[in-house]
């Protein structure tokens, strides 16, 4: 049957051929070349992208409506890198969602001593100490002690990937921070140490820990666990509160906040989640998308929160939401080589986050994350489409010299001309 109907169009196609005059043909057939020309750049195009993509990388392109235009092991299991942050994102927006704002207590005992209770903040910079400072000192007469309660995070968490070094990458996660809990310094002219942000003061423990370095010029690390993050932000406190003419009688040290302290001031982040979130992609930073992990593993599951309840949270939420049943997650940045997503599971993320976008990093009409990890690079994200509508990509190269900018740049040219 279908061999009659297609005898039958051949006929007709050749007594319509016959009716064209002859003299038409060239005409004809320049069009033709001029119509087939972009279907067979493109066609050109992909098996030049493709080429690139070895068997250890993987790439996936998809239309606005979700259609997959260009694929290349796509079911590989790759190592993601930082465009891991996306799934940690998601998965907080779908519990906290971006209006939500992170909380510091503050309390005093009977005994007259200031009690700070942090719940995972990553955003206490000096600038919002100084805030709390001015706030607590128009609410309390004086104090004693200073006590740092850290006890809504495990105070020892070790994150796949992290080391002991000095490097920022490398700073630890605590209940209760400060700046990251890495502290930026330089030398005056007579090769002392004083701090290199104005707004930020060089404390003891912050001195310490400089002079023990005894590194250049540069932003250090100084700690390696919640307690001494907390005994940093502590000091700052209580810098903050002399300042004020609130300066304590004894010391700055690590305790608990007991049923029958009295709240005196509760801080509530100047930042939305969705703010903290824009600013954790704008820097890439490791320590914040590990914060936001386990203050959510917290939230969830209940304090203490561990690196264990965070990764149960991003399990749970890309098996029950997003129907992803094999991937493994070690962390919530993407620092641990032990992560491992396929192309078509970054998709399915990709997809749902696609109302969030605009927290990406924005270069022209890309929306981005990139990762980079020794012998890795990754990128994932939208690429705005003519209509407005987003097409979507995923480039996980894993063992690859390739190129990722051009690759990408390839991919944007080719859906120019798709």
């Amino acid at each position: 049957m279908a061999s009659q109907k297609c005898k039958a169009h051949t006929t007709r196609l050749f007594k319509t051929l016959k009716r064209i005059p002859a003299s038409w043909y060239p005409a004809i057939l320049v069009c033709a070349v001029w119509l087939l020309q972009p279907a067979a750049s493109l066609a050109l195009e992909a098996s030049s992208l493709l080429s690139r993509i070895s068997a250890q990388d993987a790439l996936l392109v998809a239309s606005p409506d979700g259609h997959i235009i260009y694929k290349k092991n796509e079911t590989r299991k790759c190592i993601p890198a930082s465009t891991l942050k996306i799934l940690t994102a998601l998965a907080a927006i779908h519990h906290l969602g971006t209006s939500y704002r992170f909380q510091t207590e503050f309390y005093q005992d009977p005994e007259q001593n200031l009690k700070v209770k942090g719940y995972g903040d990553p955003l206490l910079i000096s600038e919002v100490w100084q805030k709390i400072a001015q706030a607590l000192a128009a609410r309390i007469q004086g104090f004693k002690d200073l006590i740092l309660d850290d006890t809504y995070f495990v105070h020892d968490i070790r994150i796949p990937g992290v080391g002991d070094s000095t490097n920022p990458y490398d700073a630890p996660n605590g209940a209760l921070c400060a700046n990251f809990n890495t502290f930026f310094f330089k030398r005056d002219d007579t090769g002392r140490m004083i701090s290199a942000e104005p707004q930020t003061p060089l404390t003891p423990f912050a001195l310490e820990r400089l002079r023990l370095l005894g590194s250049n010029d540069g932003r250090y690390t100084i700690c390696h666990n919640g307690h001494d993050a907390a005994r940093y932000a502590g000091e700052l406190l209580a810098y903050f509160l002399k300042e004020k003419g609130k300066a304590g009688q004894g010391e700055v040290r690590v305790g608990m906040v007991d049923p029958g302290d009295r709240l005196v001031y509760t801080y509530h982040s100047i930042f939305t989640l969705g703010q903290a979130l824009k600013k954790m992609f704008e820097f890439s930073s490791n320590f914040m998308a590990n914060q936001i992990l386990i203050a959510l593993g917290a939230y969830v599951h209940g304090p203490p929160g561990t690196l264990a309840k965070g990764v149960r949270v991003l399990n749970d939420y890309a098996r029950e939401v997003l129907h992803l049943n094999d991937i493994e997650i070690a962390d919530g940045s993407g620092i641990s080589r032990k992560n491992r997503l396929s192309a078509l599971d970054m998709f399915a993320i990709l997809k749902r986050f696609e109302p969030h976008r605009a927290l990406l990093v924005r270069e022209g009409q890309v929306f981005y994350k990139s990762g980079t990890l020794r012998g890795v690079k990754t990128r994932a994200g939208y690429i705005e489409g003519r209509s407005g509508n987003p097409y979507y990509f995923i480039i996980f190269l894993n063992s690859s010299h390739a190129d990722i900018d051009s690759i990408l740049d390839c991919v944007t040219k080719s859906l120019d001309h798709g």
